[in-house]
């Protein structure tokens, strides 16, 4: 069986390789003389620098989930890998991969699909639909390892506290080292196209969910919590609601076109035009600074009828460890706001 980089044995294996390669360091830092003890010393110190670089960037990976297999990590299948996930969650929900060919942006990638226990039960009603958004640098495997969110899924709905909904987590990019912030980029990937148009439509022609936008929302963290909410202001028409953790009010990248400043800074948007008609949860932990300021600057800027709702963690960082503990009450005030399941027509 192959090890995956963001597995814990490659973690534990890097680190001991790094060690041993340290020991290696000294064991022969005194061995030879002249031109000879100097290659030596080199040789084992860059030995020793790049084990450690490497089991450190293995650690991070393993934090991120950016790079889920080896071939991703050399850029081979890498859609394929990033959709990779758990057969099924342990209420009954199950995860599937849809193959979304985006004709209007012109991106191909898979999309991980989470169906709840209801999907197979139910065949005669579509589900209302919630898109999940990684953050940068990650990938959409990161919501299904690090935040177990079918686990969290089954959870909630099986509580009762969400209703039966199709979860969609699509890459917000198509290079694990571009960052899109899911915008369009001038002259690069129309991450914003694809997850607004090319992802509902795939989903409506191989699922069955439903297609108004009360039926649909998004959630997101870190830069998915920007993504999140951004496109809830900027598709007001195809979005009821938008759960961000730990988002932003800005994308932090240059679009191309001037508008991180304009269209695509939220701040901006509730400033300077109509504030429409979606709903928005905004959630972090008091202690990251910049995304709490962000979510009550938001809270300030809005008005009706855009609501918002805020949700703070007493300390907590910007971590997975913050996320997970907050996807739950973000996944079910989502609900609250969609519609429900309705008959298949």
């Amino acid at each position: 069986m192959t090890v995956a980089p963001d597995s814990l044995a490659a973690a534990l294996t890097a680190t001991s390789v790094a060690v041993a390669a340290a020991v290696l360091l000294s064991a022969f830092w005194d061995r030879g003389a002249g031109a000879r003890r100097v290659a030596g010393r080199a040789a084992t110190a860059l030995l020793c620098l790049l084990t450690a670089v490497a089991a450190a960037g293995i650690w991070v990976n393993r934090q991120v989930d950016t790079w889920t297999s080896w071939s991703t990590l050399l850029g081979r299948d890498s859609a394929a890998a990033d959709a990779a996930a758990p057969a099924a969650g342990p209420g009954g929900g199950r995860v599937v991969t849809l193959t979304v060919a985006g004709a209007a942006s012109g991106l191909t990638l898979h999309v991980a699909a989470y169906l709840p226990a209801a999907y197979d039960r139910q065949p005669t009603e579509r589900f209302p639909v919630v898109e999940a958004l990684h953050g940068y640098p990650g990938s959409p495997a990161a919501w299904l390892n690090r935040l177990a969110a079918a686990r969290h899924l089954d959870q909630e709905i099986s509580a009762g506290r969400m209703a039966p909904t199709v979860v969609l987590f699509p890459p917000q990019t198509p290079s694990p080292l571009l960052d899109t912030e899911c915008t369009n980029l001038v002259h690069g990937p129309q991450a914003e196209t694809f997850l607004t148009v090319d992802v509902p439509a795939a989903a409506a022609a191989q699922l069955r969910v439903r297609t108004d936008r009360a039926g649909w929302g998004l959630i997101g963290y870190s830069a998915g919590g920007y993504c999140a909410t951004n496109l809830a202001l900027r598709h007001p028409d195809r979005y009821a609601a938008a759960a961000s953790l730990s988002g932003y009010a800005d994308p932090g990248i240059t679009v191309g076109d001037g508008s991180e400043h304009t269209l695509n800074d939220d701040r901006w948007r509730l400033r300077h035009l109509p504030p429409p008609a979606v709903a928005l949860y905004l959630s972090s932990g008091r202690a990251d600074r910049k995304a709490h300021h962000d979510a009550e600057t938001l809270r300030c800027l809005a008005r009706a009828p855009l609501a918002v709702t805020t949700a703070y963690v007493d300390g907590g960082g910007h971590s997975m460890s913050v996320w997970e503990a907050t996807e739950d009450p973000a996944f079910d005030w989502l609900s609250s706001w969609l519609g429900r399941p309705v008959p298949a027509t």
